[in-house]
């Protein structure tokens, strides 16, 4: 096979349907007919075997994008599904070569097939891909009215997630299969969550949902300062309302990753990563239960991404990757925390530290007075019974020091 001309990127990218050669453009045939190299599934091969001339190569087991790499220079070809730049290998090599080695060729997604058949228009639909990836992510997406089209792994994937569906109270929800888009084998198929039984179901295949709230649903808010109730806790837990707060201080920004040093229920870290699917945390708790009980609120709340390190700070905090954000809501006052989390931080990072008790807030305004920053006391009542009437039942107030690293 040639070698690419001077100035062509040697890598092409190739996006494959189910309907195999058919769909290719004259450009990407081309190219894969040219490749000296030709890595991609299994599947993906077979589909476009009468074209290729070069060597091919299934993926690796397990994945990995480094024999692509190590043939940089030839004229090498991957094939993917659909376009290979949504959730595709397309976006992993590109992180890992510049833009302008390579060329994409895109079919059109699952996606695209599949709001297409249904007539949704995709920019109002929530896309997402749960392959090889926790079935609760689905959780802070499921809001009355929602559509959302979603990627599974394999053909159990449909009735798991129709089952948390059900449990989860929007059993009401149509889901509507799609299986092998695009292909001969094509086939659309809908059933109710609850009662779903749906057989035979191709491994290649994706959901499509519409929310239907039942009366026992609790849509997860997309604002901050969940319900206490929401949370499995011990009483260790920012309170509802102070969380609020304390989120506003944290000021989540995209792609940011957060320590919740002394995490408790995990409440801050959980909501958090709540504010956007891009954000990280990291919740540093020593105590093997409520560390389990952290785990158990991330998948009930959807964040199952949420790191847990079960540890006593600052020991805990040595080779964690840098924080962008750190939150102090328990052990500010413990030997060494406050000042390993404020060495920790990267110029520019933020900090938020909570106390209840004299001898922490004395801490938080000590650092203030020498570090700056911004110091606010916050309180909270709520209404309870007084005998037969109703008051004002205060709770212990909080104060709370916010500082930005220079």
């Amino acid at each position: 096979m040639a070698e690419p001309s001077q100035g062509s990127p040697w890598l092409s990218i190739i996006g494959l349907g189910e309907e195999g050669i058919a769909g290719l453009s004259p450009a990407a045939a081309e190219r894969l007919s040219a490749a000296s190299l030709i890595f991609g599934g299994a599947r993906h091969l077979a589909l476009a075997r009468s074209l290729l001339r070069g060597e091919a190569h299934p993926w690796p087991s397990p994945f990995s994008i480094a024999p692509v790499l190590a043939a940089r220079g030839q004229a090498v070809a991957v094939l993917a599904s659909g376009d290979p730049m949504l959730h595709g290998v397309g976006a992993t090599l590109l992180r890992a070569i510049p833009p302008t080695e390579a060329l994409v060729l895109p079919a059109p997604s699952a996606f695209s097939l599949a709001a297409a058949r249904l007539g949704w228009p995709l920019a109002e639909v929530t896309t997402l891909s749960l392959h090889a990836r926790p079935q609760e992510a689905l959780r802070p997406h499921l809001h009355p009215g929602a559509r959302l089209l979603v990627l599974t792994s394999d053909a159990t994937s449909p009735a798991a997630l129709a089952a948390m569906l059900t449990a989860d109270g929007f059993g009401d929800s149509p889901v509507t299969v799609f299986e092998a888009l695009g292909g001969p084998q094509e086939r659309i198929r809908t059933s109710a969550a609850a009662g779903f039984a749906l057989a035979g179901i191709h491994p290649l295949n994706l959901l499509a949902l519409e929310i239907a709230a039942g009366p026992s649903s609790r849509p997860i808010p997309r604002t901050p300062g969940l319900p206490d109730a929401a949370f499995e806790h011990d009483g260790q837990i920012t309170k509802r309302e102070i969380r609020a707060f304390t989120l506003s201080a944290l000021a989540p920004l995209r792609g940011e990753l957060l320590w919740d040093i002394g995490a408790g229920a995990g409440s801050v870290a959980i909501e958090w990563m709540l504010a956007d699917s891009s954000l990280r945390a990291i919740a540093i708790e020593p105590r093997p239960d409520r560390a389990a009980r952290i785990r158990r609120n991330a998948l009930a709340l959807g964040v199952p991404a949420l790191r847990i390190v079960e540890g006593t700070a600052p020991a805990a905090l040595a080779n964690l990757p840098t924080p962008d954000v750190i939150f102090l809501g328990g052990g500010a006052a413990d030997p060494g925390v406050m000042e390993a989390a404020l060495a920790a931080l990267p110029s520019a990072g933020r900090l938020v530290a909570n106390a209840i008790t004299l001898e922490t807030e004395a801490l938080l305004l000590a650092r203030h007075a020498t570090l700056g920053g911004e110091l606010l006391r916050l309180a909270v009542s709520r209404a309870a019974p007084v005998g037969g009437m109703t008051g004002w039942r205060p709770a212990m107030p909080v104060t709370q020091w916010s500082w930005r690293k220079p």
